[in-house]
């Protein structure tokens, strides 16, 4: 597009949207790191309990450089403070659970071998009488002699789970009597931290979300529709709102640059022939309209690179790869309702839901099976992993799909009063809401199956008000 016609008003109305990226050019994003309002993302912060010391320290000394932009909303310091015990734990339990694993991979591979051998022990009886050769095989190839080649590898593997957690300085009990990242980000933060909205504000943006904005999939955060209460579905959009309004009301500000690692549809806009992934357009239209102000939106990675272009930072190449890989193993997003819809899970995963929850029907297990009950499927993929009724398989999704959920308001307009179970049954009949599709689930499944899978909802919604 020509430079001359640029400034033609349809054209510069809509210049979001005919972009096929965001502004590269050097002085355009170098405006948002040297004078742009910087806000992290709960996710950027929560990245630092992640990284090993030395990358923390490099991280923590990028941001100093850009301190006095620094901004907190509210709701990102409220989810940073209740989910860093959560990210902690997480990263714990995947290093205590990593050695039983590794002895059972091994242990299959040792079985594989083993069956494989037989395979061809009996092929050699079968079609060549050779009983010599199998007679051989057998003796060659025995679980012990699997052993003593494993091992090495065993013991080579072993070693780099210790690293691993040698490598990582914070435990629970650290984060409980002496967290040393929080301190830092308070520091980091000083004063320039928002107050909590009215009540009355945060009610009317919630309702704002679930009512219009998410049934439209205007975002940002449509796809956390349905993740719980209504306000715990409206986490992003308050953030959002919380920006635009900071924007908007903290005379001079002219560029916003927010920094998250977040990078789901509701962010993001798919791509097409010709473009690229994109933030949504909508977004950086909406922030000029409303508060006069440019945005631009970073992942962590891209974010520190342009700190150390713009702003002379030094941050070594492999605290760089450390940022990266912390945020692609952030970065599946969780399958919400949304999901769920369009999305049928491995059929394997399914099963081992199933059988975890101790399910018996045959009319239940027909149901992993049918197109039309993929909420089901995904919900009890997610509930037993929730309730640690078995370990997550590699590369497993986060689920986020809840049966039922306390709240004063429904999540939406289709959930229905805890009324709608049997008396005797759900305990929760006045001060709960039941989803849709778990009230119609319930009403088809036999007993006990139906006991079960109303004890795993009220479980789970235990868990979710902790």
């Amino acid at each position: 597009m020509e430079d001359q016609h640029d400034e033609l008003p349809l054209i510069r109305r809509y210049r979001d949207w005919l972009q096929s990226e965001p502004g590269d050019a050097h002085s355009v994003r170098e405006k948002f790191f040297t004078q742009g309002l910087v806000i992290l993302d709960t996710n950027v912060l929560l990245n630092l309990y992640e990284y090993t010391p030395a990358a923390r320290h490099q991280v923590l000394s990028a941001l100093e450089r850009v301190k006095d932009r620094l901004w907190l909303p509210h709701q990102v310091g409220l989810e940073f403070v209740r989910n860093r015990h959560r990210v902690i734990a997480t990263r714990v339990k995947a290093l205590n659970d990593a050695p039983a694993s590794l002895r059972e991979k091994l242990g299959e591979a040792n079985r594989a071998i083993l069956a494989a051998s037989k395979l061809v022990q009996e092929l050699l009886i079968k079609y060549a009488q050779d009983s010599a050769a199998s007679d051989a095989l057998r003796q060659q190839i025995s679980s012990q002699s699997i052993e003593q080649l494993l091992g090495p590898w065993r013991t080579t593997l072993m070693g780099h789970i210790q690293d691993l957690k040698q490598d990582h300085d914070l435990a629970i009990s650290t984060v409980a009597n002496n967290d040393p990242v929080l301190p830092k980000v308070a520091e980091l933060f000083g004063n320039q931290i928002a107050d909590p909205p009215e009540p009355e504000v945060t009610r009317n943006r919630v309702e704002e979300a679930a009512s219009y904005r998410y049934p439209n999939m205007i975002p940002p955060g449509f796809m956390d529709a349905g993740k719980g209460s209504p306000l715990a579905s409206a986490g992003d959009y308050l953030i959002w709102e919380e920006i635009v309004h900071y924007a908007k009301n903290s005379a001079p500000t002219t560029h916003v640059l927010f920094v998250s690692g977040d990078v789901k549809d509701d962010w993001y806009e798919a791509p097409e022939p010709g473009r690229g992934r994109r933030p949504w357009p909508s977004l950086a239209d909406e922030m000029r309209t409303r508060a006069d102000a440019e945005l631009r939106i970073e992942t962590p990675k891209d974010f520190f690179m342009g700190v150390k272009r713009y702003l002379d930072v030094e941050i070594a190449d492999t605290t760089y790869e450390e940022i990266g890989r912390v945020a692609d193993s952030r970065s599946p997003s969780a399958v919400t309702e949304y999901e769920a819809n369009q999305t049928s899970p491995p059929a394997d995963l399914a099963v081992a839901a199933f059988r975890s929850a101790g399910l018996k029907s045959s009319a239940l297990r027909d149901e992993l099976d049918a197109p039309s009950s993929q909420l089901f499927q995904w919900w009890l993929i997610g509930v037993t992993v929730q309730l640690e009724r078995r370990l997550p398989f590699e590369n497993e999704p986060e689920v986020a799909i809840f049966g039922a959920t306390r709240a004063t308001t429904p999540p939406d307009s289709t959930w229905v009063r805890g009324e709608v179970l049997l008396l005797g049954e759900w305990p929760y009949r006045t001060s709960s809401w039941i989803a849709p599709w778990f009230a119609d689930l319930i009403k088809r499944t036999p007993s006990p199956d139906r006991l079960i899978l109303q004890r795993l909802a009220a479980q789970q919604m235990d868990l979710q008000s902790q």
